[in-house]
């Protein structure tokens, strides 16, 4: 990590501005708008955020096209870094994901022991379930739950299961309106306001926790990359100011996003 007092050094002219693939779940939070501002007070580096899903951000790294990537999915950002297209994996902060649905919970979940049985629940109910269906970081959690359930929902597209092909926010609202269940990460759940009758039904436990990496794009692979910068940022985020920063990001009392240095896997 680099000291605290090189964060503060002015950036070179030709870098006054970096671009970093993040979430649609981490834009929709709120979270940039708090913290950003926070990095260029304190840098001059401005941060451009493209909000795309974890997949598509990382597929923007590979061909260079971002500076860095801030997403969720652990095993993609190991292999993106093992595959040489990014310099190494930080993680910033955890939240949980959340299995939300209608307050009559047709399906039963809150009954139920963990996310696993949960699912099975809802496709033993044949309960509308909502999938972001978008290769995001939530969907590749989706898809890991349900295999660890031992269903594929995937036949039953367009049935009980819709894939809605969206980002969060644009998933959440289609559960709401159809009375589904859905997965979502607490980020995005705490500042959803269009809640109508959705409910969080599980929220804890180690398959529902949701670390975030960010890697630096490899300036070997593309040198056109703003690395220095880029590098810069990563090590603020995981600097004390910018896990103090996180940290103090709150929707109504309740914090969204908790920083690695306080994270827990319950």
């Amino acid at each position: 990590m680099a000291a605290i007092g090189a964060v503060a050094s002015p950036a070179p002219a030709a870098e006054r501005f970096i671009t970093v693939a993040s979430t649609t779940s981490t834009r929709d939070s709120g979270l940039f708008e708090h913290v950003l501002p926070r990095f260029t007070g304190e840098t001059g580096i401005e941060v451009r955020i493209v909000a795309v899903g974890t997949g598509r951000a990382l597929r923007l790294g590979e061909r260079g096209d971002v500076d860095a990537v801030l997403v969720h999915d652990r095993s993609s950002e190991e292999e993106f870094v093992a595959r040489g297209f990014g310099i190494e994996r930080r993680e910033v902060m955890v939240n949980y994901f959340v299995v939300v649905g209608p307050g009559a919970d047709p399906a039963g979940v809150r009954n139920l022991p963990d996310a696993r049985a949960a699912l099975a629940g809802i496709a033993e109910a044949k309960a509308i379930f909502t999938s972001r269906a978008d290769d995001s970081g939530t969907h590749k959690a989706e898809l890991r739950l349900w295999q660890s359930a031992g269903i594929d929902p995937r036949p039953y597209s367009g049935r009980w299961y819709r894939e809605t092909g969206t980002g969060m926010g644009a998933t959440l609202n289609t559960a709401a309106e159809l009375g589904a269940y859905a997965l979502t990460d607490s980020g995005t759940w705490l500042s959803f306001k269009n809640r109508r009758d959705l409910s969080a039904l599980k929220a804890s436990g180690e398959a529902l926790r949701n670390p975030y990496g960010a890697i630096v794009v490899n300036p070997e692979r593309h040198p056109h990359v703003k690395h220095r910068s880029a590098q810069r940022f990563v090590d603020w985020l995981t600097s004390a100011q910018g896990q103090t920063a996180i940290e103090s990001f709150r929707v109504d009392g309740a914090p969204l996003f908790h920083p690695v240095k306080h994270a827990s896997s319950d």
